[in-house]
């Protein structure tokens, strides 16, 4: 049996735009595409704030009468914000509920439709999130009853057996301020709102819909690594199998343009499957395959299909391209050429993806070859939509504000759970682990923090080599019998005296590694810098924020930045990257304004001249 649902106002339509790119314009928060039907729950949904935590004692999963509605998508702190004017929202802990109702999926039993299941999604929910359908708890597909994160998404599949002509469907959300949770730049019970600590931003963060999957399929995760001298790409698929058996994946792959019908490539790989969830590794060869840059963002459309033993078939849609990073020495390499990163630091915040999108635009128009995307969650749209714009992505795992045993084991599931939705994408080159020690505060005094943090960076050399991977970017990098456990040498530098940056620039390139950033830039072993790995001024500027260095004009800005893009280039630095793209909060001091307008003008920040 397979169901149909209504999608009216939702198809994957093609704008004129996205169809001249071959891009599907994909209303839903993910990377993958799957052809078959689904149905946005946004909207109004019944809410309650449940202030005492009584709810699950109260049994409101069963029965409540809520008196309050609720936007879906839209954070707690926005709701109960609305037609109040006290400032703080929550304090410690926060505790909410939300309600509605769907209508059964219409079963459809069309001549070669596999057997298909109704498989409910959360983008992006949290903390803590419980879903109850018709009063009964469901479990997420690794078999969880508590979802933790609030990052990335979550599934649910529904059983055909507990659905009614009219379902209700109640979610438990729930957040503290704990500091040991992956937290990223919001406020906790260490670092209070204000200055560079934003202001929580948690509960319904990301669309949620129900969609037709089938029964024995692939899930919506792909990993690419490019073996660019072979013109080979090794994919990493997920199967989720409900019928045990012989099963057959096949890859097609094409040109990335509309108008391309035949394969460029094709294999297929049979596979005897048991049930539950199972990684797969596969590798296709791509005859001819161009390679992926900034310049020439040329990506590949790959169609993945799994096969059952009666000859139906799962398929998943997603794009990819073939690119090579690597540190060579003191420069970065891009598929065998140096690069200069001219970058920004974005703290998307609350942005809407419409608004992402502008942003993006712009921060490319600046110039820009690199965003470095700041401890945040964000909309996994952002990095197809780097792949397409030609826009190279730093991104980081939102950490923890404290050091322990539990926080480490928090910001390890978060990585994982990041690793499985952005492995794809050829615009992502840097991975961070921690940002100014942040949620690892003892690093310089506590030999299990290295060691943590020393055993993630081997994790990821060796199961994801397509990323350069820094350690904790902008200083107390860790070195182990001399070696760098850091692909990069990363310092945040602020000074808004011109002669100071000199002075800073210099220490920095004749390889002092004390008194340069705020703290050392390398701790455990002695290290000895002789330009044998790339130096990145990851933060710089911030002129227009107080802390550093107090409002400025847009025109008094913009050559201020002149001259300081200036003094990086005279010297044997990979790259920088100014703070940053849009003002959040107190940080005032963004070159673009929240619709995505320019403060400052086009090309400031691109120091690679034409390119």
């Amino acid at each position: 049996m397979s169901f149909e649902l209504n999608r009216p106002n939702y198809g994957f339509s093609k704008s004129k735009e996205d169809h001249a790119g071959g891009d599907y314009n994909n209303p839903l928060p993910r990377a993958v595409i799957r052809p078959n039907s689904f149905t946005l729950l946004d909207g109004e949904w019944k809410f309650a704030l449940d202030s005492d935590d009584r709810g699950l004692e109260e049994h409101w999963y069963l029965n409540h009468q809520y008196e309050d509605t609720a936007h879906w998508p839209g954070s707690v702190e926005q709701q109960i914000a609305k037609g109040k004017s006290a400032e703080k929202s929550w304090e410690d802990k926060v505790v909410v509920w939300y309600e509605r109702e769907f209508p059964m999926p219409v079963p459809s039993n069309g001549p070669g439709l596999p057997p298909s299941i109704i498989q409910l999604t959360f983008g992006a929910c949290g903390y803590e999130t419980q879903v109850w359908l018709n009063g009964l708890p469901l479990q997420t597909i690794e078999g969880e009853l508590v979802h933790m994160g609030e990052y990335t998404s979550f599934s649910y599949e529904l059983d055909e057996k507990e659905m009614k002509p009219v379902n209700r469907l109640t979610v438990r959300i729930a957040d503290t301020k704990d500091a040991d949770t992956t937290r990223g730049k919001q406020e906790s019970s260490v670092y209070k709102r204000g200055g560079i600590w934003y202001q929580t931003y948690t509960g319904a963060v990301r669309s949620v819909w129900l969609e037709s999957v089938e029964r024995n399929r692939l899930r919506s995760r792909v990993g690419v690594v490019s073996l660019v001298e072979e013109k080979m790409v090794r994919l990493n698929l997920t199967t989720r199998i409900h019928d045990p058996g012989a099963y057959t994946i096949k890859l097609q792959v094409f040109n990335k343009h509309p108008d391309q019908d035949e394969p460029i490539a094709t294999d297929e790989y049979p596979l005897l499957l048991e049930a539950g969830q199972k990684e797969q590794r596969v590798v296709i060869e791509i005859p001819g395959a161009e390679l992926w840059s900034p310049e020439s963002p040329v990506r590949y459309r790959l169609v993945a299909q799994l096969v059952d033993p009666h000859g139906y078939i799962a398929e998943i849609e997603t794009s990819f391209g073939l690119r090579k990073v690597e540190a060579r020495g003191c420069c970065i390499y891009l598929n065998d050429n140096p690069v200069y990163l001219d970058g920004i630091l974005y703290q998307p915040g609350g942005a809407t993806y419409e608004e992402i999108k502008q942003h993006m635009h712009s921060m490319k128009a600046l110039g820009c070859n690199l965003v470095r995307i700041h401890i945040a969650g964000v909309d996994p749209r952002i990095y197809n939509l780097a792949d397409k714009l030609g826009l190279l992505l730093w991104v980081e795992v939102p950490s923890p504000h404290t050091s322990n045993a539990k926080s480490r084991a928090n910001h390890r599931a978060e990585l994982l759970r990041m690793l499985a939705l952005i492995g794809t994408h050829p615009s992502v080159i840097i991975w961070s682990l921690y940002n100014e020690d942040w949620g690892a505060q003892d690093i310089a005094s506590n030999p299990e923090t290295r060691q943590y943090i020393m055993d993630m960076y081997h994790f990821m050399k060796l199961a994801e080599p397509q990323f350069l991977v820094v350690d904790n970017d902008g200083w107390q990098h860790i070195s182990y019998l001399g070696r760098l456990k850091s692909d990069l040498l990363t310092a945040h530098l602020y000074t808004p005296d011109l002669k100071r940056w000199k002075e800073l620039l210099d220490e920095l390139a004749s390889g002092q590694l004390n008194g340069v950033a705020a703290n050392p830039l390398v701790v455990g072993d002695p290290f000895f810098f002789r330009r044998q790995v790339p130096l990145i001024v990851s933060e710089w500027g911030g002129f227009g924020f107080s802390d550093y260095g107090g409002p400025k004009s847009d025109n008094e800005r913009t050559q201020q930045i002149r001259l300081y893009k200036e003094e990086l280039r005279k010297r044997p630095i990979a790259g920088d990257v100014y703070t940053q793209a849009t003002d959040i909060e107190d940080e005032v001091n963004g070159l673009i304004t929240i619709d995505g307008k320019l403060k400052v003008p086009e090309g400031l920040l691109n120091s690679r001249g034409g390119k």
